[in-house]
């Protein structure tokens, strides 16, 4: 990093700058910048739509440059045509020390601009509130990370140890262009990574009692997208068929849909049941004790169980169906698509499930996987993201989260580096984050992006 503004700032030094605990070099210009870089990649159309449709290089150009501005020497990486990664190392204090990753996705799914309140690719920025696809999922993360690190550069303010940016491409797919991509075949760029910070956790949960919960990401269900084929007897509409493919098929797809997942607790889990359980006023948690009932304890969790619900069993969800060309022609192959999710340590038992609700007719298999993931929430990180969290907003409860859903974590694992979901924002009550994820009118408050520059300040020089 360029060291600017004269004497370089250790990261001790600059997290007691400043007063009200927020640091010298957060100042009105790196605040400004988080909203109009969140507005701006907002305008950035990088809509993918699957299958290797998409365009991230406008973007990354966007990242690299302003990265370049303040002396750091981003890189650009392509698996194709404008399907771009960037990447940049900012060196630390102490060269002994492991380093961190820090990582957002530059890719968006797709928008339908009829629905929305306001274009959903304008960017614009209205009643203190950034609007448009990508606000929270997760361009203005990425804004906030080059505000933050465009600030350090102009004050000389240095991180104990090295950390490592990266913008990928087509998370919001297969993440074969983007995380998949420079895991494979660009580690080196990720030298000395152990623990890594990305998207959705550390945001506002208003919870019951005037609760507010802040849920750091320690953990993921595992992605397994599944095609299962049914093969029978091709015939004619009108004929007795016993070998129908198509009956077989949904007969296997129903099981599905319908089976009842048992309760699997993992340790994330068991942490985030327990910190709410306190908070709620109730008796730990016996697991695995005699007539202990994770569902009831749920039932009296209020508003806070929709934080750990979808998280406490596999599971699998038909989403796709495809059979037949003809009314009156019964065909000889059916397939379809089920989104299924693994709980980290459950993964056979999955396996083995999707064996059984299938039967012999039907053949399935993963078309696209990646594992479950657990981070310990014991860990010097876990506590020193929470600190950050509690130092500027001192009403804060934080808690551990396991995601039902993945990120670019999972494929940034293959490294050896532990991810935690850490994108800190501080929500008014009634905005309903979690539902604006590749929801309509898709949006974040500008106080929410300052707040969230400040947290990630302290967190990232004191990790």
């Amino acid at each position: 990093m360029a060291e600017q503004a004269g004497q370089v700032v250790q990261a001790g030094q600059a997290g007691q700058a400043g007063q009200a605990g927020q640091a010298a070099h957060i100042d009105q210009r790196a605040l400004d910048e988080a909203v109009s870089y969140t507005s701006e990649l907002i305008r950035i159309d990088t809509t993918n739509y699957g299958g290797g449709d998409g365009a991230e290089r406008p973007a990354a150009e966007y990242v690299a440059q302003k990265l370049a501005e303040v002396g750091l020497e981003p890189t650009l990486l392509e698996k194709a045509r404008d399907r771009t990664n960037v990447v940049a190392r900012i060196e630390g204090m102490d060269p002994s020390a492991d380093a961190l990753l820090v990582h957002g996705h530059l890719d968006v799914v797709p928008a339908e601009p009829d629905d929305w309140t306001t274009h959903p690719f304008a960017g614009e920025i209205r009643d203190g509130v950034v609007w448009g696809r990508g606000a929270v999922d997760m361009k203005g993360m990425d804004a906030m990370v080059l505000s933050l690190v465009r600030a350090w550069a102009r004050a000389g303010v240095r991180p104990r140890r090295d950390i490592v940016l990266a913008f990928t491409a087509d998370e919001e797919d297969s993440a074969d262009y983007g995380s998949g991509f420079l895991t494979d075949h660009h580690p080196e760029l990720f030298e000395g990574c152990t623990e890594g910070i990305s998207e959705s956790g550390a945001f506002t949960y208003h919870a019951d009692e005037d609760l507010r919960l802040y849920p750091v990401a320690a953990g993921e269900r595992g992605t397994a997208w599944l095609k299962l084929t049914a093969y029978g007897r091709a015939g004619h509409g009108s004929k007795i068929n016993r070998s129908n493919a198509v009956s077989r098929l949904a007969a296997a797809v129903t099981r599905i849909g319908e089976y009842a997942w048992p309760v699997r607790l993992t340790p994330t889990v068991r942490a985030a049941l327990t910190e709410l359980a306190g908070l709620y006023g109730l008796e730990p948690p016996a697991f695995g004790a005699p007539g202990f009932d994770v569902d009831v304890l749920l039932g009296n969790l209020g508003a806070a169980a929709a934080l750990v619900e979808p998280t406490i069993r596999n599971g699998a969800n038909p989403t796709m169906f495809n059979a037949g060309y003809k009314v009156n022609v019964i065909p000889g192959s059916a397939t379809a698509y089920i989104d299924g999710r693994m709980l980290p340590g459950f993964e056979e038992e999955f396996a083995a499930t999707l064996d059984r609700l299938t039967g012999p007719d039907v053949e399935w298999e993963f078309y696209h996987r990646e594992p479950p993931l657990h981070a310990p929430v014991d860990s010097a990180a876990y506590s020193t993201m929470s600190e950050a969290l509690r130092h500027f907003d001192p009403d804060a409860h934080v808690i551990p989260y396991c995601m039902p859903g993945g990120t670019d974590a999972k494929q940034f694992a293959r490294l050896g580096v532990t991810g935690y979901g850490f994108s800190p924002l501080r929500l008014p009550k009634g905005f309903d984050y979690p539902a604006l994820f590749h929801g309509v009118d898709e949006r974040v408050p500008v106080d929410a992006l300052h707040f969230g520059v400040r947290v990630l300040d302290r967190a990232l020089l004191a990790l």
